[in-house]
């Protein structure tokens, strides 16, 4: 099989469970447009993030890592009226960007992009007692990932769901002997979940438009 058959099953599956979307459509293009890096998740897997924060009856999610806001426009959309997401983004101009994707989507009552490293709004979150959030989403910088878990955990309860995006690494998270940093990240932050009590947690590999990836997602199942 080749990535050419990936993207076309990828893209057959979307027609029917991920069919265009003018909001969706116009983030991804003022992503292109402001020539951010094109990393968001794929469409069908927006909808996966978007079902699972169905699933968990979500009213709380938080996002490690905006971007241009495509996976949160997702994610907001299974939230109810009163529902909120915050997504952390340390990049301003694609804290702009995602702004405007998201008011364009119609969400800004719903999602509040906070501007900073994630190793301050973290903490800052559990401070002003933030949380419990019902979803966490990890989809920002490789090598910090053990230390956003590890806030996924103090920011959650039992019943809640933390994803971790992108931890096949083109394959290389099985090298035992990586020295690659986000490699290394990745390998770290599993095997905290692999020996984390208070989860049940499981990783598989997808292949797709986005190529060779895969997910991580964990129940949270003790406080």
């Amino acid at each position: 099989m080749t990535e050419n058959q990936w993207t076309a099953v990828d893209r057959y599956f979307d027609t029917l469970f991920a069919p265009p979307d003018d909001a969706l459509d116009a983030a991804l293009q003022a992503t292109r447009d402001a020539g951010m890096p094109l990393i968001n998740v794929a469409a069908n897997q927006g909808k996966l993030l978007q079902l699972l924060a169905r699933l968990v009856g979500a009213r709380r999610v938080l996002e490690i890592g905006t971007l241009g806001g495509y996976s949160a426009i997702w994610m907001a959309r299974a939230l109810p009226p009163d529902g909120q997401l915050i997504s952390l983004e340390v990049n301003p101009a694609h804290a702009e960007v995602a702004r405007a994707n998201i008011a364009r989507a119609g969400l800004s009552d719903r999602i509040e992009v906070r501007l900073g490293s994630a190793h301050e709004s973290l903490p800052q979150l559990a401070e002003q007692g933030a949380g419990p959030f019902d979803l966490v989403f990890i989809d920002a910088d490789k090598t910090s990932t053990p230390t956003y878990l590890t806030w996924a955990l103090r920011l959650t309860k039992p019943g809640s769901l933390i994803v971790i995006d992108n931890v096949v690494r083109q394959g290389a998270v099985a090298d035992a002997e990586s020295d690659n940093a986000d490699v290394r990240g990745i390998q770290q932050a599993l095997a905290m979940l692999a020996r984390e009590p208070r989860v049940s947690a499981t990783a598989f590999q997808t292949v797709g438009v986005k190529g060779y990836d895969g997910m991580a997602i964990a129940l949270v199942t003790d406080a």
